[in-house]
Parts: structure tokens; C-alpha cells; sequence
């Protein structure tokens, strides 16, 4: 009934190893659940991004058009109908449907050929997300969220060990001041809900509205942490200030803290390709000197 893209069958096996083997065996026969049980026909070629599989269909009761999400269920897969419950179409995707034991759901249909990320003017880019943040931010995280502060904390209990790993003493004390960063501003982890991966590709057209953000991974915590993406696309390091400075002003936030919690990403990042044995990126590398 359908092909599944090999490059996502090549990610789910190097993500989730033998869990994202089972996974793709088993989209046709998902595919074919949720098609018959929402009432569904497909209406188009399958898209991918890392982990899901996305299908354009039409609702067969009302001819709504639509995407259905195929994905695995895991720790931040499961927040996503959480925060787009919240938000209600509110600046976000919404919502038609979702099936809780397999993370599978039923979203509104974007466009995907008007996508942020063909924006010419990067400027203008990072003011749609910083302006998309501000009104995303606004709402208070729901209980069943994960906490920016328990993530804190786990990274801190990981970064001595990585330190050690890391070769370059330049890139090893950057990675430490992030941490130092870090500690300075989570034991006040905010309780904002925040997307925490709203780039440029996560950011679609649609008709009842200009930019509509997707794919969230929710956390409750200081939007702060959010800004990290948007620095990072068509990655610029004489941009960063710049833009750094616009999201901060037009998201109403302390520079001090939203430094700290950027930074906080950077150090996310090296934990997850250190422990990966992966290098560090360079682009993430000069972001946060340029921030430090």
C-alpha cells in the first residue's frame, strides 16, 4: 500500500536500532490500521522527516484534507498531542486525532511547499520563529510534560564524564562554562511550554494563517532554551548577535538568563555526540563562543 522512504528506514535503524527495524516492517500494516479506523484515504506521495513517516489523506467522511503521522512512541514523541491539545491550532498545527498506544496521529493538512525555510531573508526567518515563541511560550506547560529542570539536572550529572572525552583543551573549557552557565539559572527552570525544536523546516503556510509551527517535543521550562535553533540554521557567525539580540527583545526576555540557557544547549549537544562518539560540531563550537 505504500513505500517507505529508504533514507527514513536508514535513520529509524541507526537511531533505534532494532526497535526502528520493527517499526518500518510494520508502517504498511500501521498505515493500513489507522487509514481503515479514522476513515481515511490517501491522497498523495509520502513525506518523511528523521523519525515519521507523514502521509497526505482525506478524511472520507467530510473530504477534510489532512496528514497522518506515523511515528515511534518514546519520551518525546509522547508530549506531542500533549502541547498541540494546548495550544488549539493557536500558532501550531492542530490536532484531529491521535491514537495513544501507538503515538500515531491525525493533523491538520499544512503546506509543505510554503515552508520557512524557503525564505531568502534569514532575517525575516528568525523574527517568523521568534514572534512564533513568543506566542507558543505564553502558555503554561500542562503537568504531563517533561521539566527543563529534571533535563538540567540530568546533563550536569553527565558532563564530567564527557569532559574528560573531549580532546581539545579550547573546546573542553568552552563546554565547561556551559555547564557553569547551566548551574547558574536552573534552579529557576521556568514553567513556560516551550516547542524546543521550532527551526526553520518546522515552520509551515497554511491558509487560516501565515506560519503554523510543527513536530514540537515539549517541554515545561524558560523560553530561554528555545532560542537555540534559530541561531543555528544558515549558521552565520557574524549573524549571531544579531539575531540573539532580536529574539530576546521581541520574546521580552533577560539577556543574562537567555544566554544561560542557550548555552545550556550547547552543552546538550555535546553530550549527545561525545557519548555518541561523535565529534563536536564546529558550527555549535562557534555559536557559543561568540554567546560565552
Amino acid at each position: 500500500m505504500i513505500d517507505v522512504p529508504e533514507e527514513l528506514a536508514e535513520t529509524q535503524e541507526e537511531i533505534n536500532g532494532e526497535a526502528g527495524r520493527r517499526f518500518i516492517a510494520n508502517l504498511p500494516h500501521l498505515t493500513a490500521e489507522f487509514l481503515d479506523r479514522w476513515g481515511l484515504r490517501l491522497d498523495g506521495s509520502p513525506m518523511h522527516g528523521m523519525c515519521a513517516l507523514i502521509l497526505p489523506v482525506v478524511r472520507t467522511a467530510d473530504a477534510t484534507p489532512a496528514v497522518l503521522k506515523l511515528q515511534i512512541l518514546d519520551a518525546e514523541s509522547e508530549g506531542e498531542p500533549i502541547a498541540l491539545r494546548v495550544w488549539n491550532g493557536d500558532g501550531a498545527v492542530r490536532l484531529l486525532d491521535h491514537d495513544p498506544d501507538t503515538g500515531t496521529m491525525l493533523l491538520e493538512r499544512l503546506d509543505p511547499a510554503r515552508m520557512l525555510s524557503h525564505e531568502p531573508d534569514t532575517h525575516q526567518a528568525v523574527e517568523v520563529i521568534a514572534h512564533l515563541l513568543a506566542h507558543l511560550t505564553a502558555t503554561s506547560a500542562p503537568p504531563a510534560v517533561r521539566r527543563l529542570g529534571d533535563i538540567a539536572t540530568d546533563m550536569l550529572e553527565r558532563t564530567p564524564a564527557v569532559l574528560a572525552r573531549i580532546p581539545d583543551p579550547t573546546d573542553r573549557r568552552l563546554i565547561a562554562d556551559c555547564a557553569a552557565a547551566l548551574r547558574e539559572v536552573m534552579t529557576e527552570p521556568g514553567d513556560r511550554l516551550l516547542h524546543w525544536d521550532l527551526h526553520f523546516d518546522n515552520v509551515l503556510a497554511a491558509d487560516r494563517a501565515p506560519w503554523l509551527a510543527i513536530d514540537p517535543k515539549p517541554l515545561a521550562g524558560d523560553p530561554g532554551f528555545d532560542l537555540w535553533p534559530a541561531l543555528n540554521n544558515r549558521f552565520d557567525p557574524a549573524d549571531v548577535h544579531w539575531r540573539f539580540d532580536a529574539m530576546t527583545e521581541i520574546l521580552a526576555l533577560d539577556r543574562e538568563r537567555a544566554r544561560s540557557w542557550t548555552l545550556a544547549r550547547l552543552l546538550q549537544n555535546a553530550l549527545w555526540e561525545i557519548e555518541e562518539n561523535r565529534t563536536l560540531d564546529p558550527d555549535d563550537l562557534e555559536l557559543g563562543r561568540r554567546l560565552r
